[in-house]
Formats: C-alpha cells, structure tokens, sequence
C-alpha cells in the first residue's frame, strides 16, 4: 500500500524517532511503500535551524535522524504529477492550506492516501468528500493487523 508522507510527520519522527510516528516510518517496509514529494528535502533542509532550537539535538544529530526516517521514503519528482491532478488538488486546497497541494495531487496520481497529523488539513479534506487521508492513529492500527 502506498502512502504519501507529509513534511509534519518526517519532522515529528526527525524530533523522536522513537516515537509512533519514527517506529511506523522506520518498521513498516514490509506493509507500507512511502513516497513523498521531492522538494520535502529542501523543506526538511530549511528547517534545521528550527528543529535545532525546538529540540536538545544537535545538527549533526538531526542529519542522522533524517536519514534514518528518509532512508524508507521514495522521493518523487513534482514533474511526474499529471497537470489535472494540480488543478484537482488546487480547487481541494485552496481555502485549506494552499501549501499542501503537492500533497493532493500525489494522492490522486498515485491513488493512495496521504498520512498527516494536519488536523485542518484533514478535517477540511474530509468536508470535501476526499478520504484518501489517514492518521498516525489508523496507520498504526492498520499495520497491526497486518502484522497478525
């Protein structure tokens, strides 16, 4: 089952991989294909500074981190998305959080869902009529029992 890994979950399992987040993302090759957009990188890049100062790591600490999370992670190119799954996501994200499009737009070209903790994000999908979104709380569990 593939799964779109938003920029929320990679920095809440970057702070502890430990975590429910970190053990879904780090322990679940065998039940879950992540993917993610491509410019994640940039973004996770960007914020170094910040989840130096949010955080007791240190940045090399935060490098490891993030390659341990990524490392299970597919990172796809923006260009592969069909122009019509852009304007789809666009009438979707709009009045929600135009910076979520990416998100959307996977969703559609790959049919499967997005994992997010955005509640606004997922709450406003949802009055939509789009469900191709899930919580940690439902992967997790899905994972569970596919493990039985």
């Amino acid at each position: 089952m593939k799964i779109i890994v938003d920029a929320n979950i990679v920095f809440s399992s970057i702070l502890n991989s430990n975590g429910k987040i970190g053990d879904l993302l780090i322990n679940s090759k065998k039940h879950f294909n992540f993917i993610a957009p491509e410019f994640l990188h940039y973004e996770i890049r960007d914020k170094y500074k910040r989840l130096q100062s949010i955080s007791d790591l240190s940045i090399e600490q935060i490098m490891e981190a993030e390659y341990h999370v990524c490392k299970e992670i597919v990172f796809i190119s923006e260009e592969q998305i069909n122009q019509e799954f852009w304007e789809e996501a666009y009438t979707l994200v709009q009045d929600i959080d135009i910076k979520d499009i990416q998100y959307v737009a996977y969703a559609k070209q790959f049919k499967c869902k997005i994992w997010s903790g955005d509640k606004k994000l997922f709450k406003g999908l949802k009055a939509k009529g789009f469900n191709n979104i899930i919580t940690t709380d439902d992967l997790f569990e899905l994972r569970r029992k596919r493990l039985k």
